[in-house]
């Protein structure tokens, strides 16, 4: 079983990165394997909402979006990483987060996902909810913690302080490790979700 964590900060190794090694770190003691993609370096256009990706299988504009789709295919599950700005995710992790869901939601469907959230004081339950949204459209189980998802401080150093938000990435980490393992279990017995074909219904046409 592997997990692919994303780097939703463009600090490489900053706060949203020490929590998500946190993650990752209770994830390996429970025999599943980790990968952490960064999204700092990476030139990420935000989405036209042209819906070019429905005909050709992936975004046109070929950024890392691409990169992330083909390789989060091999996964059993997903964390995504955010500071807090302005009250929100950061607007490259919301422009990411956008292409990816519209061009290969569906290789990211019916696999657990959770939220992790860096910041420095306030803002940190708005950005965790705007990160749930893209799961809870998309068949996804959501993984939760005994906390909500997130760590407090300025510095990678400061969020190494905070020993509530360490456990609550911890307790996360293993919480998942745990809801992988059932599913994998239901999967060799069979058990599958009842699927539908998706109704659209336009308010006004």
């Amino acid at each position: 079983m592997k997990v692919l964590l994303v780097n939703g900060s463009l600090h490489e190794k900053g706060c949203t990165y020490t929590a998500l090694c946190e993650v990752a770190k209770a994830l390996n003691a429970n025999g599943v394997e980790t990968e952490i993609f960064q999204l700092a370096g990476k030139d990420i256009n935000g989405c036209k909402g042209c819906w070019a990706c429905k005909k050709a299988g992936k975004c046109v504009f070929d950024d890392a979006v691409n990169e992330f789709v083909a390789k989060a295919e091999e996964f059993d599950g997903y964390v995504f990483g955010s500071p807090v700005y302005y009250a929100s995710a950061a607007g490259t992790l919301i422009s990411f987060m956008d292409k990816v869901f519209y061009s290969g939601g569906k290789k990211l469907a019916y696999k657990p996902a959770a939220a992790v959230v860096s910041c420095r004081r306030a803002g940190a339950s708005t950005t965790y909810d705007v990160i749930h949204k893209y799961f809870g459209i998309n068949n996804m189980p959501i993984v939760t913690s005994n906390y909500w998802n997130e760590v407090h401080g300025n510095t990678a150093e400061e969020v190494l302080q905070d020993a509530e938000g360490l456990q609550t990435m911890r307790v996360l980490g293993n919480n998942m490790a745990w809801l992988l393992k059932c599913l994998q279990l239901g999967k060799e017995a069979g058990i599958a979700p009842e699927r539908e074909r998706k109704i659209m219904t336009n308010f006004i046409r």
